[in-house]
């Protein structure tokens, strides 16, 4: 008996058919999670990492399965298009759309049950794939397999929509091949558990009447109506594009779960998923081989997948030159071989990962890989951490091609075409012409080459409607492309709204039209994210930017050199990876607010998202004086961990210390900015009488009342000034060191001179001991911090330029400026010149500023005694990087100086402290301030031996560490360089031993 199918509904969902106050409101009293229909949550969700953007009717982030079931059931009632979401990192726009978005990452992921006999695991959507893979592992080696770039922070419930796939689904198949059952909701409310289904569930099932029994004959009738179709699909690995039909067929168990894979919010919610885990090989060898041209390397696919590596990628020379432009990876991009008989038209490497229980028998395969190729110059890696930094190189594609130094700007749109892979060659020569047809060389060529998937970011222009244009007949171009090579329109990103019109170009209209009759089983209505993949909006519309696009260009402080002097156009500059949503600091600091929240606002990317729609102006129109942005930005540490860790190298410090200049501008200041905003000041005057200002900020009545005028929180200590002035003890010194490694400026700021002297007189007693004359400025000087970080730009312009006029003299006479305190040493590299512009002696400022371990190490190499532990050994210390320090100065000098002096160094991935300056110092902040910290820097320091030497050369690092009950004082690395250099031993208590401050000398036992 043949069901009567429903017929395909196409509604488009616009603002005005939804009461959306109404459905505020409704959902408000009916669930626990958040509701969120403000328009600065609105713009937030407004887009992905696509082209396009559509501003959402509202967003609703669950707390449980059971607010899942009420908000489908509350959208129903006000016919309100849905969508879920995950990490929100798509690159088809099937994350964005005119719906009430669900974000299941904050709180629907838990992982419910491992089950390391079965080899199988329950979890809810939310789940970020590393953790999930970090829980599994202690179960005899088990993982998910499929392992997209964006595996530190994608969600599985992200890879189930799109059917994710990653460098290593050529070794454990696509995310639909690892799903065994999904538990499902349907819009109009049917929720059950979908799997294979034999022929005997399949009638139980019938039997058992209902909506379910509905959709089964549906769709067993669909699938017989359409068999023949249906096993025609093209043959290759990776036949993302359209709906996964062919797992309906009987010979592959009518798995209804394995064909909702894939369908990209169009036809279901997911609530949990039960995925099959695989044990991953113990042991992995990665070879690198280089080939004239991109594809020559292509042609030796075949040949390679006959010994079944794990992963093959190919990599361009454009994609390792914008790396190497970029700074990003420089020590990774040295390992790769030179390429041979290079052709001219671009050299290129493929990265074979082969995986085994051995490293012998990987090595094994690799060998005779090699010698079938006659290739010869291999380079193979069998260690971890080279492998790593390699891996990573390939992982940054995305982000190192997206915007290139003194490059245009490239764009998804055909980022990620599949072919058979014994047909990549010849595809990717046809593409190149089609490339240069267009003018778009620029782009890099990269990708899953052993599954024959490219991905590739293209120069499209997409702000004048010729480009628009352009861009349209490129595709369709590229499309006709792919079909003739019987390859896949989408790889493993998803046909959204970049591909979704386009499929009756690579199935034909009888597949398509059962692409819709397949989703009209389960929305008949069609509110289950409208307009994409099937009934699709047109791949040119709704565009991010477009032929309209026409933001605000306000006037700055801060110059945007590497932006063109353009904030519209720095605002625009996060390429939507979500980098900046990783869960832990792992071994960066980006983003330390995002870690604690886990809310969408309180990454980098949704700040970047908020500041572009304040410029554009239309959902977010209040400019600079916007609550929504302000609101977003308060929780942001200006950090600077963006600056380095972001793949597009946000600053969202700067952006954010530009925003309340001008958001402040006119108007009474929050207290802390005036209180700490000033503290150079305020020094300056405490030092008059130091003792005294001490009393009074400390006694119990008048303290309070003090850190109540600033904005203080309460259980902060304030800072006590130190008695004995740094600079007058320059001053009445008769100076040491012999100075034939010449003279060097130590800059004096306001926390090391003021707050804790000894550690400059650590520093000079060092430098001098070395051999270096130490001089100090004349007069006040400041490098303006304090004021750049509350947003008091133009105080901050004035005393960087008296600074830099008083600087002058020695800066002309390649003086080099010694920095203690990394945030001050960070704004001489970065802030100063961006705040003063093009500005000779900035410049000079710049290049001739200097960590005390670039000094010693990178420009004189000095050899340095070795610290003796209390026994005779080397001292173990754990060492707290500060993020200026990580973002803007660089560690590796300051690694080789610890192990120089002899210190067993544990670097802790901690990311940001969590003081962060003033930050942490407020009562709005504490709680978030010490959440940071307790991530991994607290637990750390108090689980550390009483013998271990605790690093920080960070002012508030160190304040951190011993205002949150640790018991422990760290220490500048000066401290340690100047002990090592007078034979002093680190002895029980390294802080007494080591240092002359008497808040360190004083720790209690």
């Amino acid at each position: 008996m043949t069901t009567l199918l429903p017929a395909p509904r196409v509604r488009t969902a616009r603002p005005a058919d939804v009461d959306a106050q109404g459905l505020a409101a409704a959902l408000r009293q009916r669930i626990h999670g958040g509701v969120r229909f403000d328009d600065g949550t609105r713009a937030l969700y407004a887009t992905d990492a696509s082209n396009y953007r559509q501003v959402p009717i509202g967003v609703v982030v669950p707390r449980t399965l059971d607010d899942v079931v009420a908000t489908v059931a509350t959208c129903r009632e006000f016919g309100a298009p849905l969508l879920s979401r995950g990490g929100g990192t798509s690159l088809a726009g099937e994350c964005c759309n005119v719906a009430v978005v669900m974000d299941f990452s904050k709180h629907l992921n838990a992982i419910e049950s491992i089950d390391g006999q079965h080899r199988r695991a329950v979890v809810q959507p939310g789940l970020v794939l590393d953790q999930l893979n970090a829980a599994t592992r202690h179960h005899g080696g088990l993982v998910f397999g499929p392992k997209p770039a964006t595996h530190s922070h994608c969600t599985i419930g992200g890879m189930i929509g799109n059917n994710s796939c990653g460098s290593t689904a050529q070794w454990s198949g696509t995310t639909a091949a690892n799903v065994e059952r999904l538990e499902i909701l349907t819009y109009d409310g049917e929720r059950m558990w979908v799997g294979e289904t034999s022929d005997e569930e399949y009638r139980r099932i019938l039997a058992a009447g209902g909506r379910r029994a509905e959709i089964y004959r549906a769709v067993r009738d669909l699938r017989d109506q359409y068999a023949g179709q249906i096993r025609a699909f093209p043959a290759l690995p990776r036949r993302i594009s359209g709906y996964n039909l062919p797992a309906l067929l009987p010979e592959h168990g009518m798995n209804l779960a394995q064909a909702l894979v894939g369908t990209e919010s169009t036809c279901v919610t997911v609530l949990r998923a039960q995925l099959r885990l695989l044990p991953e090989p113990p042991k992995h060898v990665l070879v690198l081989m280089a080939f004239p041209d991109i594809a020559a390397a292509a042609d030796a696919v075949p040949t390679i997948n006959r010994y079944a590596p794990t992963a093959l990628e190919g990599l361009d020379d454009k994609l390792i030159r914008y790396e190497g432009e970029e700074h990003m990876r420089p020590e990774a991009l040295k390992l790769l071989p030179e390429p041979t008989n290079h052709t001219g038209r671009g050299a290129a490497w493929l990265m074979v990962d082969v995986g085994a229980d051995t490293v012998e028998e990987a090595k094994d395969r690799v060998h005779r890989m090699l010698d079938e190729l006659g290739h010869d110059e291999g380079k193979v890696f069998d260690d971890p951490e080279h492998q790593a930094q390699l891996w990573a190189v390939r992982e940054g594609g995305l982000g190192a091609t997206a915007r290139t130094p003194g490059g245009p700007d490239t764009w998804p749109g055909w980022e990620d075409s599949a072919v058979p892979p014994e047909r990549l060659g010849d595809y990717l020569r046809d593409f190149q012409r089609l490339l240069h047809r267009h003018g778009y060389d620029a782009a890099s060529l990269y990708g899953h080459f052993g599954d024959g998937c490219l991905h590739t970011s293209i120069p499209f222009d997409l702000v004048t409607a010729g480009g628009v244009a352009d861009f349209r007949t490129f595709v369709e171009r590229a499309a006709d492309l792919v079909s003739h090579h019987g390859g896949s329109y989408s790889g493993e990103h998803g046909d959204g709204q970049a591909r979704g019109e386009l499929l009756t170009r690579m199935y034909g209209p009888d597949v398509v039209q059962a692409f819709e009759e397949f989703k009209a089983i389960f929305d008949p209505d069609s509110r289950m994210n409208p307009g994409k993949v099937v009934h699709a909006n047109p791949l040119d519309g709704q565009l991010r930017l477009g032929a309209g696009y026409a933001p605000a260009e306000p006037a700055t402080y801060f110059r945007y050199t590497e932006d063109s002097g353009s904030f519209a156009r720095a605002a625009l500059r996060c390429a939507g990876v979500g980098a900046c949503r990783r869960p832990e600091p792992d071994q960066g600091v980006m983003c330390p607010s995002y870690q604690v929240t886990g809310d969408e606002e309180h990454s980098t990317r949704g700040r970047a998202r908020l500041l572009f729609e304040m410029v554009r102006g239309e959902t977010i129109t209040g400019g600079w004086r916007e609550r929504s942005v302000a609101d977003a930005l308060d929780l942001c540490l200006a950090c600077k961990g963006c600056k380095r860790d972001c793949p597009m190298h946000v600053d969202m410090a700067t952006y954010k210390a530009e925003f309340l200049a001008h958001h402040h501008a006119g108007r009474i200041r929050p207290r802390s900015h005036y209180s700490l905003g000033w503290l150079p000041a305020a020094a300056r005057l405490a030092a008059l009488a130091p003792d005294l200002v001490n009393a009074v900020t400390h006694a119990p009545v008048l303290g309070a009342a003090v850190k109540r005028l600033g904005g203080i929180d309460p259980r902060r200590d304030l800072p006590r000034f130190a008695g004995a002035g740094f600079q007058r003890w320059m001053r009445n010194r008769t100076p040491g060191g012999t100075g034939e490694r010449g003279t060097v400026l130590l800059w004096p700021d306001t926390f090391t001179t003021y707050l804790s002297p000894g550690i400059a007189a650590s520093a000079v007693g060092a430098l001098e001991a070395v051999g270096f004359r130490v001089a100090l400025p004349r007069g006040p000087v400041c490098c303006g911090l304090t004021w750049i970080s509350t947003g008091q730009l133009g105080v901050a312009r004035r005393v960087l330029r008296r600074t830099i006029d008083a600087l002058a003299p020695w800066l002309r006479a390649g003086v080099p400026v010694v920095g203690l305190e990394p945030s001050c040493t960070a704004v001489f590299r970065g802030d100063a010149l961006e705040l003063l512009g093009h500005d000779q002696d900035a410049l000079r400022l710049r290049k001739q500023t200097r960590t005390l371990a670039e000094l010693l190490v990178a420009d004189h190499d000095i050899a340095l005694p070795e610290l003796r532990g209390d026994h005779g050994g080397r001292p173990h210390a754990i060492s707290q990087t500060h993020c200026h320090h990580h973002a803007v100065l660089g560690h590796d000098a300051d690694a080789e100086l610890q192990r120089r002096v002899g210190l067993d160094v544990e670097q802790l991935a901690s990311g940001c402290c969590g003081l962060a300056g003033d930050f942490g110092m407020t009562p709005d902040h504490r709680d978030v301030s010490l959440a940071v910290g307790e991530q991994v820097l607290l637990p750390a320091v108090r689980a550390a031996a009483p013998g271990t030497i605790i690093l920080a050369d960070g002012f508030s690092c160190r304040t951190q560490i011993e205002e949150a009950g640790t018991g422990r004082h760290a220490l500048h690395l000066a401290e340690v360089v100047n002990a090592a250099l007078r034979g002093v031993p680190a002895g029980e208590r390294p802080e007494r031993a080591l240092s002359v401050r008497p808040e360190a000398r004083a720790v209690r036992s």
